[in-house]
């Protein structure tokens, strides 16, 4: 959290490293120096230093384009994706066709909502979970909306077999909940997981409906392996969202880093 004033900044995204926990569907996080300071010593005795970097575009704290998923073939809107992704790179529903966003955000607290640090793994969050922790809250789900659903797994952040479920699951909405959250015509919505579903014991990521439902059927955009802990912990719930992509032309996805501003 940063403060500046009467105006309080909560940073909603977890670092990139080479430990950063990743789907086994996406590469991981990679960093080196490729100059040293030292390698190179200008006149004066000044040195620059360098890196390069290799990663995933659904790499540690990520959004997804709406070309990540189709369905039947298509993408969102009867777009087909054997057409669009042709030359290598996506002419349509690209990241780079998602625009920044500043809007109203609120966080909807699940695992407080139970009494809970952390929802368990596998829970599947449903739509009445998301309406009792909205009343809980006092908030109420608008259109244009970026809706965070807190379930505490950023505490297993630190742990990749944990934290990404493969033997024991995740947890996240289920698809009825997500429908109930499409519904409202949200802009985007996202959550502390590597993927933003719930994922059960021994299943993995191999049949992910919130994404199709999502991305390919309602074309609202998905953030995951966010940090939430800390508006949950200064019980913040309503606030002015900020979320910049990069322009990565043609891709599926880009790493973020989401803010929530609030004004004290």
């Amino acid at each position: 959290m940063f403060e500046d004033g009467n105006v309080e900044v909560f940073d909603l995204a977890q670092p990139l490293a080479s430990e950063t926990p990743h789907s086994p569907n996406h590469p991981p996080f990679r960093m080196a120096l490729a100059r040293r300071h030292g390698d190179m010593v200008r006149e004066d005795g000044s040195s620059a230093s360098s890196e390069l970097i290799c990663t995933g575009g659904h790499t540690g704290t990520h959004v997804d384009a709406l070309a990540h998923v189709s369905h039947k073939g298509l993408l969102y809107g009867g777009v087909r994706a054997e057409e669009a992704q042709r030359g290598g790179r996506f002419a349509s529903h690209g990241i780079d066709q998602m625009p920044p966003l500043l809007c109203r955000g609120v966080m909807l607290d699940v695992a407080s909502l139970h009494g809970v640090d952390v929802l368990p793994a596998g829970y599947g969050i449903t739509r009445k979970d998301l309406e009792d922790a909205a009343q809980n809250e006092g908030i109420e789900v608008r259109s244009g909306d970026a809706v965070l659903v807190r379930s505490g797994w950023a505490v297993h952040f630190s742990d990749q077999d944990t934290f990404v479920g493969l033997e024991n699951g995740a947890p996240g909405p289920d698809e009825e909940a997500a429908r109930w959250l499409a519904d409202r015509r949200i802009r985007v919505t996202g959550g502390e997981t590597v993927a933003y579903e719930q994922i059960k014991a021994g299943v993995g990521h191999r049949l992910l409906p919130v994404h199709r439902l999502l991305l390919a059927e309602r074309g609202i955009h998905i953030i995951e392996v966010m940090d939430l802990s800390g508006l949950a912990a200064a019980r913040v719930y309503e606030f002015l969202f900020v979320l910049a992509p990069l322009k990565i032309i043609g891709g599926t996805g880009s790493p973020v880093r989401p803010l929530a501003v609030v004004r004290r």
